[in-house]
């Protein structure tokens, strides 16, 4: 099956005449060879644009190339307008399946017609999307307005077979590129499949919706819309319906007088709260998931849909992390290169000083260039770029931290393209790392450790007791066997003698530190 996908991949890529977004490296010029041997694969959409050719074989390849347009679109720094604004299609424009379908999917889901719980019921899509679509509809006993999203039918295999393309893949890296194990590749997708499953599983992204509108039930910076469980199933999911404008629509926006300055300095403010204060993140903000609730244009709102990915991280990442952004607005590269050992995101014998002397060199010219021309999500791209050259293990979660990082900068600055994100950002990341410091954070953390505590002291004294055992008769277990190596030294026992007795005392030792532990 993945040497099919693989063929599909690269007839696809031959057919839509994608080789000419290819950049001139060696690399390159072996993949356009390869592609030169498809000779029977014909041309398709050749009076197109390369821009409408790519979003063509994307949606040709399916959910997941259609979700790396998706992030591609908010890349205005990495690609030309032309292409940017036509990958700004595959947010919400992706071709959609039969509505007819949808309805027969629904009344399978829900074991009812159509108008036992609904009326009004929209056969033409609302939206489509690269795994769902999604139907307006309106509550047969509230009147309320809501939405039904519907999983697109025989999605799973398509899926699947891509994964174990990307499988391959990595497994195919690994073999051929020395320190690609640094990469942790086969990880990497293995989180990108579970992602993925999750995404497919509505009644998760129900659960993510709720959660994510209870952290931010009364804010002024971000509406998440309720969720009717009950109507929920794996395959459909019941919402309510928002009514706002596309982030995309920056003219209408415009229009409307909304304050755009405000509106991206919210942005950026609802994403270190999502990460740090809740340590709970939308992770697929793209402009196709986001709209703006402008009923008071100096007071604007975010209103985010479509939670399926969410991401979480250790309370270890998150500290160091925010250590990390502080340190990078002091400048502080010691304090990073030692933050980056002590999280042990690189090994524990790393030069520090040499660490330390890289971050600095690639770092140091990006504060050359106006604060609101620095870029939040490149910093956190370098500075992982470097930590790999000292065999940095790359971390999904932060992998998935820098590609949300990436959206939100990149809306932000569509916004308001003067944004200052340290401005923003660093007042924000030193209250929250002073207040995880202060003694009123940490009195709460041994309050709430209480009820463990409760259950271990009565245990502490004969644990105590027991500990001084088992310390007692490892200290006469080496002594033991250290007295035999020194017979064995006075018989001139040969070397490969007392090599045994000394890997019996390891052997020993390591055993009897398991059993205490």
């Amino acid at each position: 099956m993945k040497y099919l996908r693989l063929y599909k991949i690269l007839a696809t890529f031959k057919a839509y005449q994608l080789g000419e977004f290819l950049p001139k490296y060696r690399l390159s010029a072996k993949f356009k060879f390869v592609l030169a041997l498809l000779f029977w694969v014909r041309k398709r959409a050749k009076a197109k644009e390369g821009g409408e050719r790519l979003v063509l074989a994307l949606q040709e390849l399916g959910p997941i190339w259609v979700k790396l347009g998706q992030m591609l679109s908010t890349r205005r720094d990495l690609l030309p307008d032309p292409i940017a604004e036509q990958l700004v299609k595959l947010q919400d424009q992706v071709a959609p399946f039969d509505g007819q379908i949808a309805q027969q999917m629904i009344e399978q889901a829900l074991g009812h017609s159509i108008d036992h719980y609904f009326t009004d019921f929209d056969i033409t899509p609302l939206a489509s999307a690269s795994i769902a679509q999604v139907h307006c509809a309106t509550l047969k006993q509230s009147g309320a307005k809501i939405i039904i999203k519907v999983l697109r039918p025989e999605i799973k295999p398509v899926i699947d077979a891509d994964i174990e393309v990307m499988y391959w893949l990595s497994a195919q890296l690994e073999k051929y590129l020395p320190d690609a194990n640094r990469l942790r590749s086969a990880e990497i997708v293995r989180d990108y499949h579970a992602t993925l499953l999750n995404e497919m599983n509505l009644l998760r992204e129900a659960d993510n919706t709720s959660r994510l509108r209870q952290n931010f039930i009364n804010s002024d910076m971000l509406y998440i819309p309720y969720v009717y469980r009950e109507l929920c199933r794996s395959n459909v999911m019941v919402e309510e319906r928002i009514s706002g404008v596309p982030i995309s629509d920056i003219a209408q926006l415009k229009a409307r007088n909304v304050n755009l300055k405000l509106l991206a300095e919210r942005g950026v403010n609802v994403f270190f709260t999502q990460v740090f204060r809740d340590n709970f993140f939308h992770a697929d903000m793209h402009p196709g998931n986001i709209f703006i609730d402008v009923k008071e244009p100096i007071n604007p709102r975010y209103i985010g849909i479509d939670c399926a990915i969410v991401g979480e991280l250790s309370r270890d990442d998150q500290r160091f992390l925010a250590q990390n952004f502080i340190a990078f607005f002091n400048r502080d590269y010691q304090k990073i290169a030692s933050l980056y050992v002590q999280s042990a995101w690189v090994p524990e014998d790393t030069d520090i000083v040499a660490l330390e002397s890289a971050m600095r060199a690639v770092c140091e010219p990006i504060f050359a260039k106006p604060l609101g021309e620095i870029s939040f999500a490149q910093i956190l791209f370098h500075l992982f770029q470097v930590a790999r050259q000292f065999n940095m293990v790359i971390q999904p979660q932060l992998v998935l931290l820098e590609k949300t990082l990436f959206y939100i900068e990149g809306l932000g600055r569509q916004l308001y393209p003067q944004l200052d994100l340290w401005a923003t950002a660093k007042p924000f990341l030193e209250s929250w790392y002073h207040e995880q410091t202060s003694i009123k954070h940490i009195t709460k953390q041994f309050i709430d450790t209480l009820p463990q505590w409760h259950e271990v002291l009565p245990e502490l004294p004969a644990r105590i007791k027991q500990y001084e055992r088992e310390q007692k008769k490892l200290v006469l277990h080496i002594e033991r066997l250290t007295k035999q190596l020194e017979l064995a030294k006075t018989k001139q026992c040969c070397a490969w003698k007392v090599a045994i007795i000394v890997s019996i005392i390891v052997t020993s030792v390591m055993m009897l530190l398991i059993k205490l532990v």
